[in-house]
């Protein structure tokens, strides 16, 4: 169920077309240079992958898969899941953060003091799922709880539209952050893609 909500709030994240089941997976015609669709599974399909490698196709399968040629496989990624609960989403005097909710989705932008873009996030709602997207906080700004203040802000703005459940793919790095925030690992996840 989550990765089914993950696929849901990425495209609606991404502003992709709308995601096109496929057997047990999906496929997204993502559009974009270097990207032009991606196939998202909960396992393994052997007869589905081994049909596939045109140039820039991605694909994010559950588990850890073991990929060869034309397969480029990308750093480990985990999707994970949290009860979405209410936190204190203070920041340091220098920072300001602005939160915006259009439609389906949730903006969160930190700015420093000199009105630069010091950290952001995005949250999608699909049913009483919130999809996490895009957390990131800029290289000078960082160890300064700005990441946990995105999230807390956007868990904030989710529950408010009635959101229950979070669920993004976290980087190894991510992880680490939102481990510490009392979200659960659900599933390593293999990222690959093909470049012809």
């Amino acid at each position: 169920m989550s990765l089914d909500a993950w696929v849901h709030g990425w495209t609606i994240s991404r502003s992709t077309a709308p995601p096109v089941k496929l057997g047990s997976g999906y496929r997204i015609d993502v559009g974009l240079p270097g990207h032009q669709v991606r196939y998202v599974l909960p396992k393994y399909d052997v007869g589905l992958v081994d049909g596939l490698g045109e140039p820039d196709t991605w694909l994010k399968i559950c588990g850890q898969v073991s990929l060869g040629a034309p397969w480029q496989v990308q750093p480990a990624e985990y999707l994970m899941t949290s009860r979405l609960s209410s936190t204190d989403s203070s920041l340091a005097a220098s920072y300001e953060l602005e939160s915006v909710r259009r439609g389906s989705l949730v903006d969160v932008v930190v700015h420093a003091a000199d009105g630069s873009v010091a950290a952001r996030g995005k949250a999608a709602l699909t049913g009483e799922a919130a999809v996490f997207d895009q957390i990131e906080t800029s290289p000078q700004h960082r160890r300064r709880g700005l990441g946990r203040s995105v999230m807390a802000a956007l868990s904030a703005a989710t529950q408010y539209a009635g959101a229950t459940t979070g669920v993004l793919v976290a980087t190894e790095e991510g992880r680490a952050l939102y481990t510490a925030l009392g979200w659960t690992l659900e599933s390593p996840m293999t990222a690959a893609v093909s470049r012809g």
